[in-house]
């Protein structure tokens, strides 16, 4: 064992009690505050070795591993052996600025998806100080008492203390692919890892059952820290996004070069200086395709993935943003997402009557009534519905706490169905922790997705009480008997259809219905779910979230179709879907889970029917799997929503994986793309708002970036062609490739979105960033910026009469400022002219002010303009520069409102 572990050898090996006792811990009480402040001490926190993706040093290095950095290193080489230093020089300063704002902007975005990344941590229940808590992993200390259920993520290695048809994943550490069932007994000392029945190890997963064990290692000293697995399976990778940037900027350089080569050897041809024409052809090179391109990609996934966080969106997976605006299909749970998940039992359901029960939430008080009779009654004197509550209370994993939260009102962790039966029992007057002293647990049978049910069994007297838990038709099946006001009684065959006729009438309310069932036997190994005693329903209202039925709504505008799929019962759900207007009709049909049939042999016509169906009950984990594959096969892109164990399949079949922050699982959030920490469908809404946003915004800098330097390169081109001076320098084309190329491309990057994003269909996933309706976009405003440039260049030299110099410090402003102003035909089609997303954007507007500042310096700083060859141009040259430069501009909205014309 490493040294800052306790000294505990083969732990496996030895039984729990002797664990328990050379960690010095009470597995009822767990530790306290003041020794997990010390065992933190010497032991430290439990997370492996930290490493960051990337440090500042390689990410400062990489701004200068690219073909631009080279481009403009060769012209600075042969600037100095010509014997122009200045110039050499001005291109080296370039370099360095061009990587002092690649370094500052990347670092800042990196850093923000890394501090992203640490807000979804994995979280851990713990029992300390008598009471089972919520702690962040990295918390967990040598001794703690965990308390393990389906669907964590194992975050220590643990010594198992009890084992309830535990299993776990263990592939991450052992390479085994099947679920390793797990047992409390002790194996040999030279048993392998991969057989250790006893121990549960960090970075696995409970893929069934519940348990307990006590941690024995923490951080680098358990065993995934000693093979360090996780670190060497953090590998970064671009995303689809950004390899297809990459792409289309390798493509520009060698399409520019070739253009650029030309334009040299036509400037040498026509008798201009050989250095000046090299110059001017690896300048427009560099021009031609920005360095801004992943600068402004980053930061925009970056932006927009904190946008994402505010509103309780959490990204996993960076490619999942682009994709989540391609969404076309949802397919959502019902408990939790589409409803508050706030469980209150309102009424008790037992042979013969029906009793009300008054208070909502974790409200403890409340009143027992029977139907058509005002006067409350004691829980604790009526025997059967004191028995149904006590079932309640004890097959239950879930706590309340006497602790208070800052509103005052009782906390609680578990399964809110759970909780919910506890504040139940305890407006009763029954409280789990006194009912435990009375009859201790001995064992529990963890929920089964397969069984559908749960069962504890606590000692009474000389025997067990077996307390069962499940779906209505489960637990009748295993039920014999009923009880009734004259005691035990055999279950017919009609009273099961009374039953499921009770069922019926409370799940049309909406209610989501809990079976309840007990018995008594004399071995705690004995098998619970057979012989029991049916005792009644518990009927929880679940009421749907209030927004859902606008974020509904705005799906259906947006050409998103959203389908129910839920455990629940067919009625229940169907209540739902009405009630949020996921459907209109109350009598529309339901799919049972039970009429899936084999997808593999149906017709294209029953496919049809199903894709077209809008609610799913009673679904199986491998249905969903199904249902996700049959949309994906009808060329629909999959967001799927997903809290347990048995969903995590589905969520990364998904092209969209969406798991639940509150009440889903560890694995759940380990296999999403997307974990939603309030749990509500809105919040998918919004994540596809933002994720049309961020490809929106990228396509829109694009285009901004590729339209200003084709507008370069078509100046210089021109002009070397027919042998007039050129309109601007190598260097003057550096500085605009720095000033009005970048910041208002950054502005771009970081917008909100127009505010009729939901208003359109998704966007095709395989349709390209450029389609050829943006390169035609792209050759219009280029040609328009290229002849304002070349309008004011003749102007200047054939009517104004100026030195070349002057003139060619007109045709640079008039190029910059174009550019700047050209920042507003970027707004869509359809978008109002002055209230749109690019003039609500007030990073816009901030880099318009910069860059102005920017070029006033260079024409007014006399190092500036010497350096760059600029003149001060007189008011009346002004005058014209601001005309020529808004020439684009107006033209540009022209053809914008053609373009909206021609489509509407």
């Amino acid at each position: 064992m490493p040294k800052n572990s306790p000294d505990i050898a083969q732990p496996w090996a030895k039984s729990a009690d002797a664990i328990l006792k050379t960690l010095d811990v009470d597995v009822r009480q767990g530790l306290s505050g003041a020794e997990v402040e010390q065992r933190r001490e010497r032991y430290g926190e439990n997370r492996l070795r930290h490493t960051q993706t990337r440090d500042a040093w390689q990410i400062l290095l990489e701004q200068f591993k690219s073909l631009i950095v080279a481009l403009l290193g060769v012209a600075a080489a042969l600037s100095f052996a010509f014997g122009d230093w200045v110039e050499g020089l001005a291109v080296m300063i370039v370099i360095l600025i061009n990587a002092a704002i690649g370094f500052v902007t990347e670092l800042r975005a990196v850093r923000s998806m890394e501090a992203l990344q640490q807000l979804s941590s994995v979280s851990t229940k713990v029992r300390r100080a008598g009471e089972v808590q919520q702690i962040p992993a990295e918390d967990l200390v040598p001794g703690d008492i965990v308390v393990l259920s389906g669907g964590d993520v194992v975050t220590a290695d643990l010594r198992l203390l009890e084992a309830s048809k535990l299993q776990a994943d263990e592939s991450t550490l052992t390479g085994e692919s099947v679920p390793v069932a797990k047992k409390v007994d002790a194996v040999a000392e030279d048993t392998s890892l991969a057989e250790r029945k006893s121990m549960i190890y960090k970075g696995t997963a409970i893929t069934r059952g519940a348990g307990e064990g006590v941690v024995i290692s923490t951080g680098m000293a358990t065993e995934l820290g000693d093979v360090s697995a996780l670190v060497e399976q953090a590998e970064e990778e671009a995303t689809p996004l950004e390899e297809r940037l990459e792409q289309l900027g390798r493509r520009l350089i060698w399409v520019t070069l070739g253009i650029a080569g030309l334009v040299a050897i036509s400037g040498v041809i026509a008798g201009r200086e050989i250095t000046l024409m090299i110059e001017t052809a690896i300048a427009l090179a560099v021009a031609s395709v920005s360095e801004g391109l992943p600068i402004v990609a980053t930061v925009a996934l970056a932006r927009g993935m904190w946008r994402m966080a505010q509103r309780n969106a959490l990204i996993n997976r960076l490619s999942a943003v682009e994709t989540l605006g391609a969404t076309t299909v949802i397919l959502t749970d019902k408990t939790g997402t589409l409803t508050e998940n706030r469980m209150t039992v309102t009424q008790v359901a037992l042979d013969a009557e029906t009793i009300s029960i008054s208070g909502e939430g974790l409200d403890l008080q409340g009143q027992f009534t029977r139907e058509q009779d005002p006067e409350s009654i004691d829980p604790t004197e009526h025997k059967r519905l004191r028995r149904l509550l006590e079932t309640g209370v004890l097959c239950n994993n879930a706590e309340l706490h006497d602790a208070r939260d800052d509103a005052g009102k009782v906390t609680a962790v578990g399964d809110p169905l759970e909780v919910a039966l506890l504040v139940t029992g305890m407006k009763a007057g029954l409280r789990r922790p006194d009912l435990l002293e009375e009859m201790p647990e001995v064992r529990e049978v963890a929920f089964d997705a397969q069984s559908k049910m749960m069962a504890t069994f606590n000692t009474v007297d000389e025997a067990y009480r077996v307390s069962v838990k499940g779906a209505l038709e489960a637990v009748l099946d295993a039920s014999t008997y009923i009880s009734t006001a004259k005691g035990r009684e055999k279950l017919t065959s009609e009273a099961r259809k009374d039953w499921q006729q009770r069922n019926e009438t409370l799940a049309e309310k909406g209610l989501r219905i809990i079976a309840l069932a007990s018995k008594t036997v004399n071995d705690d190994e004995a098998e619970p779910y057979t012989g029991l005693v049916f005792l009644g329903l518990a009927a929880l209202m679940d009421p749907p979230r209030v927004e859902v039925r606008a974020a509904i709504q705005e799906c259906q505008d947006a050409g998103i179709r959203v389908v129910m799929v839920t455990g629940d019962q067919p009625v229940t759900a169907r209540n739902v879907a009405h009630a949020v207007g996921l459907v209109v009709e109350e009598d529309i049909d339901v799919i049972h889970g039970q009429d899936l049939e084999d997808f593999e042999s149906m017709d294209d016509a029953r496919r049809q029917n199903l894709r077209d169906a809008p609610i799913f009950a009673r679904v199986a984990p491998k249905q969903k799997l199904d249902l996700i594959a049959l949309h994906q096969d009808g060329g629909a892109i999959v967001a799927m929503t997903g809290d347990g164990i048995n969903d995590a399949p589905a969520l990364k079949k998904a092209d969209i994986g969406v798991a639940m922050g509150k009440r889903g699982t560890q694995v759940a959030r380990e296999a999403a793309d997307m974990i939603l920490k309030d749990d509500a469908f809105s919040t998918i809404v919004v994540a596809v708002e933002q994720g049309r946003a961020i490809f929106e915004n990228i396509r829109k800098f694009v285009v901004y970036l590729l339209s200003c330097n084709v507008a370069e390169i078509l100046v210089v081109g021109l002009a070397a062609v027919v042998n007039a001076p050129l309109p601007i320098r190598p260097l003057q084309i550096l500085f605009l490739n720095l000033v009005t190329d970048l910041f208002p491309a950054l502005a771009l990057g970081v917008g909100e979105g127009d505010a009729y994003l939901m208003e359109r269909p998704p966007h095709d996933p395989e349709e390209p960033i450029i389609t050829r309706s943006h390169w035609l976009m792209i050759g219009v405003h280029s040609t328009i910026i290229t002849f304002a440039v070349l309008g004011i260049l003749a102007l200047a030299l054939a009517f104004l009469g100026l030195p070349q110099e002057q003139a060619v410090t007109l045709s640079f402003l008039t190029l910059a400022f174009a550019q700047l102003w050209h920042v507003f035909n970027m707004r869509d089609a359809d978008a109002h002219v002055l209230r749109n997303d690019i003039t609500r954007n007030p990073y816009v507007w901030g880099a318009l002010g910069l860059c102005i500042v920017l070029l006033l310096l260079a024409v007014y700083v006399p190092f500036l303009a010497n350096l760059l060859g600029l003149s001060r141009p007189s008011f009346g040259e002004w005058a014209w520069v601001l005309g020529f430069s808004l020439v684009p501009l107006v033209l540009g909205q022209i053809v914008g409102w053609g373009r909206h014309a021609t489509t509407t």
